[in-house]
């Protein structure tokens, strides 16, 4: 039996503030705790129910009926395993003139934020460099939206105005505008900075003083009404297909 600090300590977590102060985030859900237990990640601590089978792993182990895993869940339906997990450690040395690097600028929701590393993933981008304003990549909304994908690329947060200006020369910086080129028609490189704004205002004008290339993607909708613009992460899909399909040798 579970007991009132365990829960209350695993709970704690649902909590930026007590990531920080802890260091620690947790994971829900058996592709989730199977694709950390398979990476470099250190897991903690791991609570199962019997739905679950857990092995290859150096952390205790605590099996638990259904009534306490839902006491220490974060979702409504919990699922058969949770992992305490530590935040890994990373050093923002990222050569953007050697590989492409995605810049996010104030994304705000969690979802966004998780589907967009998920899609970094996918397309073979390594690093993720955040302002500080973005959404927690280890808050449990985001990181059960990244698929697993948070095992495999480096999320750094930094003060994106003074990164950016460090590389305005030495590599293109792109930025998602809509006044930008047509996405289908501009050259895309295989190196460089991607730069994707916050839901709802777009690129700050701090960060969009310092992009080389504009960018965007048109409509290809007639003779009706228009929404403003896409999803932050539909439009990273897109943006992320063209560059890794169609980049410059």
């Amino acid at each position: 039996m579970l007991s009132k600090n365990t829960i209350k300590r695993v709970k704690s977590l649902q909590q930026k503030k007590f990531r920080n102060e802890l260091g620690l985030f947790l994971a829900e859900g058996t592709r989730l705790v199977d694709e950390l237990i398979a990476s470099n990640f250190e897991i903690e601590e791991i609570f199962h129910t019997e739905q679950y089978l857990v092995t290859n792993v150096n952390c205790p182990v605590n099996i638990v009926s259904q009534s306490e895993m839902e006491r220490i869940s974060g979702f409504v339906t919990p699922s058969p395993v949770l992992a305490v997990v530590r935040f890994p450690t990373y050093t923002l040395e990222v050569d953007p003139s050697k590989e492409l690097v995605l810049a996010l600028d104030t994304i705000q929701d969690p979802g966004n934020m998780g589907t967009i590393i998920r899609l970094a993933d996918w397309f073979g981008i390594d690093n993720i460099v955040c302002s500080h304003g973005c959404a927690d990549a280890f808050a449990p909304k985001t990181i059960q939206a990244t698929m697993g994908a948070i095992a495999y690329v480096k999320v750094h947060y930094t003060d994106l105005i003074t990164w950016l200006g460090r590389h305005t020369v030495n590599c293109p910086i792109f930025g998602a505008c809509m006044d930008g080129e047509n996405i289908y028609k501009a050259k895309k490189e295989r190196t460089g900075i991607i730069v994707m704004g916050n839901e709802g205002n777009g690129i700050s004008p701090a960060a969009e003083k310092l992009i080389t290339h504009r960018i965007h993607i048109p409509t290809f909708a007639t003779g009706r009404q228009k929404v403003e613009s896409l999803n932050v992460a539909m439009a990273t899909a897109i943006i992320l297909s063209e560059f890794k399909g169609h980049s410059n040798p």
